[in-house]
């Protein structure tokens, strides 16, 4: 399989920069020397293995995850040099659907997300109210604006999520499975809006993923972590190879023809009886 593309020296302050990234939790390594550079603007799909430490990838990012070795940037900038509040006027996180949600409505959740720009204490500003509006029609959730959150169906706690996101604003919008446990319909209309937020409105993509074919239509470059290190890193094409896939999953693959795009069509190969 081709070997790992190494962070780009070249590129003059990508949007991310992630160099010799470890993270060791528990005595257990969880993130081996891993190092990649997304370009602003650009859509990166981050995949692999159960535990191969996407999340983890992600979580070091956002700094939900603070005792990593190594060196991220962002914009130029090192990690550690940013204030919390800092941090959150750049990059926005959609993380996993997990647990329970608080009661609060969608309205509420998405006037929340615009924290890093208000005073302590002060009741939410009229553009922040505009700002929270805006975003929940963009995410095309409008008219569920006053629901409860534990009311929502799986799709449209994303939505609302992802809303919240873009309320926040920012440059880089990293995601964690964003499509998982929602049926084709609202995983259709999810890609639809990350891909007109990536191509029409400039935004950085970062998105882990289970859905290797949404990640070889989608991405501008793969990069696929097998046991916490990089086992591939590079453009969509190149990954949709059985070779490199098997070596990434351990397990064979089979690389077809879409019949619609003409892009590749990855399946799991079938066991013979």
């Amino acid at each position: 399989m081709p070997s790992p593309t190494p962070a780009a020296d070249a590129l003059l302050d990508p949007a991310l920069d992630v160099r010799h990234l470890r993270l060791e939790l528990d005595g257990r390594t969880i993130l081996d020397d891993v190092s990649l550079a997304v370009r602003e603007g650009e859509y990166l799909a981050v995949v692999g293995p159960n535990g191969a430490g996407k999340t983890s990838l992600l979580r070091c990012v956002v700094r939900v995850l603070t005792r990593w070795r190594g060196r991220v940037a962002i914009l130029g900038t090192d990690l550690r040099a940013f204030s919390q509040r800092e941090l959150a006027r750049l990059v926005a996180h959609v993380p996993q659907l997990a647990g329970p949600l608080p009661p609060f409505t969608v309205r509420e959740l998405v006037e929340l997300a615009r924290y890093p720009y208000q005073a302590p204490l002060r009741p939410i500003s009229p553009v922040d109210r505009e700002i929270a509006r805006d975003a929940l029609a963009r995410a095309g959730i409008g008219p569920l604006a006053d629901r409860l959150l534990p009311t929502l169906s799986g799709g449209e706690r994303q939505k609302a999520l992802l809303a919240a996101a873009l309320a926040q604003g920012g440059r880089i919008l990293l995601l964690d499975e964003p499509t998982a446990f929602l049926d084709p319909h609202y995983a259709r209309d999810l890609r639809r809006l990350l891909r007109r937020l990536n191509r029409d409105e400039g935004w950085t993509v970062v998105e882990v993923t289970h859905d290797l074919n949404a990640a070889v239509a989608a991405a501008h470059r793969v990069a696929a972590l097998k046991d916490g290190r990089l086992a591939f890193y590079g453009p969509p094409d190149l990954f949709a190879d059985p070779d490199v896939l098997e070596a990434v999953f351990d397990c064979p693959f089979v690389v077809a023809e879409h019949p619609e795009t003409g892009g590749p069509l990855i399946l799991p190969r079938e066991e013979q009886s």
